[in-house]
């Protein structure tokens, strides 16, 4: 499992326009991603994950959690 400094990282990185947030499209833009998603979220689909963490339904993640 990926700890909290690492998925932050990534979510920075991913973040591309830096609005805090991450789109479907900057999250699926490196290959192999959506599989490592899958592995340490437990989504198997984009359409999971924003129901999930697409608080304001803007088609965007804000900031994931980790427990």
């Amino acid at each position: 499992m990926a700890t909290q400094q690492e998925l932050q990282s990534l979510f920075n990185t991913l973040d591309g326009d830096q609005d805090g947030k991450v789109s479907l499209n900057e999250l699926f833009l490196s290959p192999g991603l959506s599989a490592i998603i899958s592995s340490e979220t437990g989504f198997s689909s984009p359409q999971e994950l924003l129901g999930q963490y697409d608080s304001d339904e803007d088609g965007k993640l804000i900031g994931i959690k980790v427990a």
